[in-house]
């Protein structure tokens, strides 16, 4: 596939691009490097000592908002038959809306006292069981929606290596995407390593930089080539309905439309900005409450960058209408959509150019998978290995009654294993990317994909800010059983082959035996009454109506079938940006219901 796809193109990635290539990587390097500062303490590694700039932080922010999937798929998705700027909608209202909200609601929250994520905050008001499941969530949803960014990364990598990769591949058996994939892994845990959340973020800087230096770039080489320049382009264009912005249609299945830009992504953005580590955790960076404010609201800049690269998908559209894409490269990209763009910078961008948005995409990928990989670690650090350690050093005091910590030697040891986990990270993101090679094919482009993708935990943990946030006085018991029972509920929505039947049947005898285990653990009725906002006997039957409803929309669907040219049947499923807010009114509902009076310090189910 990538020697057709570097043949077919005409194109070549020349020494001169790969000297941009690596003068991009060391010059990224060597700032993260430098900003990074000493690494002596966990505040250090995951907070970047509070001490971060906002302007870093809300390029950071963008930087990990837009990704590699942004770059490649906004403009494959406008190229493509009916392709338009209908996705603008969900930034333009949604992502903005959102942003304000948290800026103003969420963050304030945060700052009360020095915590490294919301889940320390839920945790915190909920028990620590709410810290836990929390986690877990966010986990899940990381690695799903960072898998897909690492998978269309590989692919890209397969292009320029194309040669090194095959020659790897011949001489050791393992399938040039495999190759690709421990690359762009192993680039990533070296970044993180070097310098923590520090380095995270001023490369993620660099990268913010690439990008729109690189989408100027290649619309402006796309209009040079244009023979009518700018004007043929708007013209052809505007006669393919490529710049229509609204969509007015009332519809639940349709993913681009105002009324999912304006409820559903506004809802979905709260989840995503406020509550979802990858995020979250740079807004912590920041000095105080005002400047993680200005950091996140600042931030909504990125749509000037998604505005850029829809207009190299207009642009693309233009040219490929006049220079019409002929055989092995349009047989990829007929197998393919997203090959487009990739396709044109290896064969029309001028030597040296092509290098630099290369470097863009590249570190896009790798900007994502260190983010990510920050991220899972310090939320498994603080809702895991620290409380164990604490009661491990508990347990020593009480043996040994002069027992004493050595500070320097607990905070070096805080760091390494902070580092173990980031490495752990980075095994399970990567194994992922080979998950997402087979799901690829049920969605129409890697954009919708990776966008889905993370829907299925963002409702799930804006349920839980707002369980802990509104004065409902009571524990986390309910989220950590609501919160699965959320996310295999936005699965049934999305999945109803008969391998998705059998999953979230499997999940419902699972849940449900593990209620009646815990549930013969619990107190004396009498108490149970006074502990628990239901009878015992009625969130029994609470969540067995929950995992009824769950087990019935795989089975059911709601939204009809269709039939594709091959005569095969399927569901119309809920469009991707609706899954947040149904997540969240899952997540909330049975959170509340099965959940017990008063804060859960001991963290008990």
């Amino acid at each position: 596939m990538t020697d057709g796809l570097v043949a077919a193109s005409g194109g070549s990635f020349t020494l001169w691009d790969w000297g941009v290539v690596v003068a991009y990587f060391a010059l990224t390097t060597y700032i993260g490097h430098a900003m990074a500062g000493k690494q002596a303490t966990m505040r250090d590694f995951f907070l970047g000592g509070r001490k971060l700039p906002w302007y870093a932080v809300s390029g950071s922010i963008i930087a990990t908002e837009i990704s590699a999937v942004t770059f490649i798929g906004v403009p494959a998705m406008v190229f493509g038959a009916g392709g338009n700027f209908t996705y603008l909608q969900l930034g333009v209202f949604g992502a903005f809306f959102s942003r304000l909200i948290v800026g103003f609601v969420l963050v304030p929250a945060y700052y009360r006292r020095e915590i490294y994520s919301p889940y320390d905050y839920m945790g915190n008001k909920l028990g620590s069981v709410a810290r836990s499941a929390s986690t877990v969530l966010f986990s899940v949803g990381g690695i799903l929606a960072q898998s897909a960014r690492v998978y269309l990364t590989a692919l890209i990598l397969q292009v320029v290596l194309h040669s090194e990769l095959e020659w790897l591949a011949g001489a050791t058996g393992v399938t040039p995407f495999a190759w690709a994939v421990c690359v762009i892994g192993t680039v990533a845990v070296l970044w993180t390593l070097m310098g923590g959340i520090s380095t995270v973020i001023w490369t993620d800087v660099m990268l913010f930089l690439v990008f729109v230096i690189g989408a100027i770039c290649a619309f402006v080489t796309i209009c040079y080539k244009l023979d009518g320049g700018w004007g043929e382009l708007i013209q052809v264009g505007t006669e393919a309905g490529k710049f229509q912005f609204w969509d007015l249609r009332s519809t639940f299945t349709e993913p681009y439309t105002i009324w999912a830009a304006v409820f559903a992504a506004t809802w979905g953005g709260l989840g995503a900005y406020g509550t979802d580590q990858l995020i979250a955790q740079r807004m912590f960076c920041c000095k105080d409450e005002r400047a993680a404010r200005w950091a996140i609201i600042g931030s909504s800049l990125s749509q000037l960058v998604t505005l850029a690269v829809l207009m190299v998908g207009a642009g693309l559209y233009a040219y490929y209408q006049a220079n019409p894409l002929q055989g092995n490269a349009l047989a990829l990209y007929q197998e393919n959509s997203d090959n487009i763009f990739p396709i044109f910078i290896i064969h029309t961008l001028p030597i040296g150019m092509k290098g630099l948005i290369i470097a863009g995409i590249l570190a896009a990928a790798i900007s994502s998978l260190d983010s990510i990989m920050a991220a899972l670690s310090q939320t498994l650090m603080s809702a895991f290995y620290l409380p164990m350690r604490r009661r491990k050093i508990e347990a020593q005091r009480d043996r040994e009654a002069d027992y004493e910590i050595n500070e320097a030697g607990e905070d070096a040891r805080t760091v390494r294993v902070s580092r173990m986990f980031v490495l752990g990270s980075a095994v399970l993101l990567c194994l992922m990317a080979f998950v997402v090679s087979y799901v690829r094919q049920y969605y129409d482009g890697i954009l919708n994909l990776a966008l889905a993708l993370a829907t299925y935990v963002s409702g799930g943990l804006f349920a839980g800010f707002a369980l802990a946030f509104l004065p409902l006085k009571i524990d986390g018991r309910g989220f950590a059983w609501s919160s699965v029972l959320s996310l295999f509920t936005v699965f049934a929505l999305s999945w109803h082959q008969p391998w998705a039947k059998i999953v979230c049947i499997s999940a419902a005898c699972a849940m449900l035996i593990a209620w009646f285990i815990l549930l013969r653990k619990r107190s004396h009725p009498t108490e149970a009454r006074e502990r628990f906002v239901l009878p015992p006997w009625l969130q029994t039957l609470t969540l067995m109506v929950g995992l009824a409803l769950m087990v019935g929309i795989c089975y059911r669907g709601y939204f009809g079938t269709e039939t594709n040219a091959n005569g095969e049947m399927s569901f119309i499923n809920l469009a991707w940006p609706w899954n947040a807010p149904v997540g969240s009114a899952v997540a909330f509902v049975w959170g509340y219901l099965l959940a017990g009076r008063g804060a859960a310090a001991d963290g008990r189910l």
